[in-house]
C-alpha cells in the first residue's frame, strides 16, 4: 500500500533534501552532513522512490540543482519534521538536567533594560545553579521561531503572537506614548495633541515592532515615518536633536533623560508584551518559576512605571 512505502521515510532523507535545496549541488550538501556525494544522492533517490515524485532537478555541469514544484512542497513538511525533532532532543535535555541545567530566554532591547536585572536578580537568587542564556532580537518573530525549533525555552514576546505552537501569560501593558524634545511646544499643552495633530508630526518609531502596525487603524491610514531605528537611545536621541517626535511603547524611553519629554497618549491601544513557549513542549520547573517571577516585576513595574 502506498502509505505503507511512505513509513520507509527517514529523518535522514528529509536533512539531504534540506541540504541539496540549501548548498544548490549534492557535492556542497554531502559536506556538510558529513556524507560522500553518492550517499546523499542515493537518500535522495529513495526519497524520490518512496514518495513517487520528481524532487530535485538535476541539469548537469556546473548549473546548481533546484528543488521541483513537489521538493519544495516536501520541503515545508521536512522542516517542521526536523523542528519537532529538534525539540523533543531539547525535552530531555531539560529533563535531564533539571535545577542545574541552562533556560534559554529570548529577549528585546526594552524587556531586556527595564524588566531583566530585577527579574534575574530575583529569580537567580531561588535557582543559584540555573544557567540563564539570552538570545536578543528586535523582532519577536524571530524568538517565536527559535521557540518553535527548541531552541528557546521561553520568549518575550507582544501579543497576539504570531500563528505556531505556542502558549503564553501576559506580563503587562505598555502604553504609547509621545516623546518630543524638552524645547516642544507641545510641552506646555494641557491636553495630548489629538490623532489628526500627531499624524502631522514628523514621527520617528522602531522597525520590528509589531504592534506599530495596529496603531494604523486609530489613525485611518498608514503611519509614515520619516525615520526608524530599533535602538531605543538612537530614537530618544534623535528626539533631542529635533529630527522628530517619537511614538513608541513608554517602556522603550528612558524616564530620567532630561533631553526629551514623554507626553502620555491615553487613547492609543498599549503594546502588550508576554512570556510565550512552546505549548507541546515538556517545561521544567526552572520555566515555570521564570514566569512566576516575571510576572511579579511586571506587575509592580505597571503600578510605578516612572520609579522603574
Amino acid at each position: 500500500m502506498e502509505s505503507d512505502r511512505w513509513l520507509g521515510i527517514e529523518l535522514r532523507h528529509f536533512l539531504a533534501l534540506e541540504a541539496v535545496a540549501r548548498e544548490g549541488s549534492f557535492g556542497k550538501a554531502a559536506s556538510t552532513l558529513g556524507y560522500t556525494q553518492s550517499a546523499v544522492s542515493q537518500q535522495i533517490a529513495t526519497l524520490e522512490r518512496i514518495v513517487g515524485h520528481r524532487l530535485v532537478e538535476r541539469p548537469g555541469g556546473p548549473k546548481p540543482v533546484s528543488l521541483t514544484e513537489a521538493g519544495r512542497l516536501l520541503l515545508t513538511h521536512a522542516d517542521a519534521i526536523a523542528a519537532r525533532v529538534a525539540a523533543a532532543q531539547a525535552d530531555l535535555t531539560a529533563l535531564d538536567e533539571g535545577q542545574a541545567g541552562t533556560l534559554r530566554v529570548g529577549v528585546f532591547q526594552s524587556v531586556g533594560q527595564r524588566v531583566l536585572p530585577e527579574l534575574m536578580r530575583r529569580f537567580l537568587g531561588s535557582w543559584p545553579q540555573l544557567n540563564v542564556t539570552l538570545t536578543e532580537s528586535a523582532n519577536d518573530e524571530e524568538l517565536l521561531e527559535l521557540v518553535e525549533r527548541g531552541e528557546l525555552d521561553l520568549t518575550f514576546a507582544d501579543l497576539p503572537l504570531t500563528e505556531g505552537p505556542f502558549d503564553s501569560v501576559e506580563l503587562m501593558r505598555d502604553p504609547y506614548v509621545l516623546v518630543v524634545a524638552a524645547d516642544s511646544e507641545l510641552t506646555d499643552r494641557e491636553r495630548p495633541p489629538s490623532v489628526r495633530e500627531m499624524s502631522e508630526l514628523d514621527l520617528i518609531s522602531h522597525k520590528h515592532c509589531r504592534t506599530v502596525q495596529r496603531l494604523d487603524a486609530v489613525f485611518g491610514r498608514p503611519l509614515d515615518f520619516v525615520f526608524r531605528s530599533d535602538h531605543n537611545q538612537t530614537v530618544q536621541a534623535l528626539v533631542a536633536a529635533g529630527v522628530g517626535c517619537a511614538l513608541v511603547p513608554r517602556l522603550t524611553m528612558d524616564p530620567a533623560d532630561e533631553s526629551t519629554v514623554v507626553i502620555e497618549l491615553p487613547k492609543l491601544p498599549p503594546r502588550v508584551i508576554a512570556l510565550a513557549w512552546h505549548r507541546d513542549r515538556y517545561r521544567t520547573p526552572a520555566a515555570h518559576a521564570f514566569v512566576e517571577t516575571a510576572q511579579e516585576v511586571s506587575a509592580e513595574l505597571e503600578i510605578a512605571p516612572v520609579a522603574a
